[in-house]
């Protein structure tokens, strides 16, 4: 989690919102992503869908089943269909999402018919505090430069 804590900064540091994600296969880490819905202007540019990709790529494959994924917040509905589809053995996330999480904020994913067999695993609050703290910092920040922005008019 402490790697994709780095990517969760690479993404603060292009003013992405913070999050970051590892894949991991045998101990090594395959792939790391942020987001880069910003830069790339795509809504699909999730921290999760690039690592993803990323590792489809390098183990040439689209099953990852002998993987673990590793991000810092929880994965919305679109990244949690792809970790699904992505046959992830193993999700470990940092904080909750309560606005949009759906492993266990908004929708329990287990809970679906049909969406049961993967991941096989899911951890939650891994690194928990430190995953929350560099997203309230980031949305904190936006809060102050907005307050700050001469109105218009």
């Amino acid at each position: 989690m402490r790697k994709a804590l780095r990517e969760a900064e690479k993404a603060r540091d292009m003013d992405e919102v913070p999050v970051g994600c590892v894949i991991v296969k045998d101990g090594k880490i395959v792939s790391r992503a942020h987001n880069l819905r910003e830069k790339n202007q795509a809504a699909t540019a999730h921290a999760e869908l690039l690592a993803i990709q990323k590792a489809n790529k390098k183990l040439n494959t689209w099953c990852l089943n002998e993987c673990d994924l590793y991000v810092t917040l929880e994965p919305c509905m679109m990244c949690t269909g792809a970790i699904e589809n992505a046959r992830i053995h193993a999700l470990y996330y940092g904080t909750s999402d309560e606005k949009a999480g759906t492993v266990d904020s908004l929708i329990q994913i287990k809970t679906l018919p049909h969406l049961r067999a993967y991941p096989k695993e899911i951890h939650s609050g891994i690194l928990k505090e430190e995953c929350a703290a560099i997203l309230s910092e980031f949305f904190r920040n936006k809060r102050k430069i907005q307050k700050n922005k001469p109105k218009k008019g």
